[in-house]
C-alpha cells in the first residue's frame, strides 16, 4: 500500500507554500516549516484513504496495541495531524474558523518546500524561486487545490502520534477567500497632485542663513554608557 495520499479538489487553509513559517521553539531557536491545512467533507475519498493508511501503519508498528494507541492519540489534539472541523477554534473569537465547520482537515508540513505543480501537471524546479513564488501566490486560504501528503507515525521521547509530510500541491480552482479578503479602498483616493517643477540649475538660489557665532559644546558621554 502506498503511503502517499492524493487529495483532490480540497480547500486550502493557512498556507505556507513557497515561503516558510518561522516559529520559535521552547529553547529559543527558530524553526522553519512549509505547511498547510486541507479541508474536505468527512466522506471525502482522500480522507478515507488517509485513515486506511494510518490504520495499516499503526497495526504494523504497534501490533495488538494499535487501536489503544490511536485512541490515545485521538484524545490529544497536539498528537495528531488530522481532526474534525469543529475543533478548529479561533482563540480570539472562540468561534470555529471559517470553512471548517462540518468538515474534516489534515495538517501537513515539513522543513523543505513541497513540489509545486503547475496547471499542466509539471513540477516547477525548486531552484526557480521566482516561478515557485508566482505559482504559490495563486493559492490562498479558501481556494481549492490538489495535494499529495504522506502520513507517518511518531514514536520517540516526545510520545506517540500521527503526523503528515507535505509532499506536493497544485492549484485547482478559485474559492471564496477566508476572512475579509483584499479590501478595496480605491474610492478613498483621487488623482495625485503633480509635483512642482524643479528650479533650473542657473536660477538664483536663496542665501543660506549665516551660521551662529558659537555652537554649544556637546554634552560629555557618561562613563556608564
Amino acid at each position: 500500500m502506498s503511503e502517499v495520499i492524493y487529495l483532490s479538489n480540497v480547500r486550502l487553509s493557512f498556507p505556507h507554500i513557497a515561503t516558510p513559517q518561522i516559529t520559535k521553539k521552547d529553547d529559543g531557536t527558530e524553526k522553519a516549516s512549509y505547511n498547510a491545512e486541507f479541508i474536505m467533507a468527512p466522506n471525502d475519498p482522500g480522507f478515507a484513504k488517509f485513515w486506511q493508511v494510518v490504520n495499516a501503519m499503526a497495526v504494523e508498528k504497534w501490533k495488538e496495541h494499535a487501536q489503544a494507541v490511536l485512541q490515545m492519540v485521538q484524545t490529544d489534539r497536539k498528537k495528531r495531524c488530522y481532526g474534525n472541523g469543529a475543533e478548529k477554534i479561533n482563540n480570539k473569537t472562540m468561534k470555529v474558523y471559517e470553512g471548517y465547520d462540518g468538515g474534516v482537515f489534515i495538517t501537513a508540513g515539513r522543513d523543505r518546500m513541497p513540489q509545486i505543480i503547475d496547471a499542466a501537471g509539471t513540477p516547477i524546479d525548486a531552484a526557480n524561486v521566482m516561478a515557485c513564488q508566482a505559482e504559490a501566490r495563486k493559492m490562498y486560504g479558501g481556494c481549492y487545490v490538489n495535494a499529495a501528503v504522506k502520513p507517518w507515525l511518531q514514536d520517540n521521547k516526545f510520545g506517540k502520534g500521527v503526523r503528515c509530510d507535505f509532499i506536493a500541491i497544485q492549484f485547482a480552482r478559485d474559492g471564496e477567500p477566508f476572512g475579509e479578503g483584499a479590501i478595496d479602498v480605491s474610492g478613498m483616493f483621487g488623482a495625485a497632485a503633480a509635483a512642482p517643477a524643479a528650479a533650473a540649475p542657473w536660477a538664483p538660489q536663496p542665501a543660506m542663513p549665516a551660521p551662529p557665532f558659537a555652537q554649544p559644546a556637546a554634552p560629555a558621554t557618561p562613563s556608564w554608557m
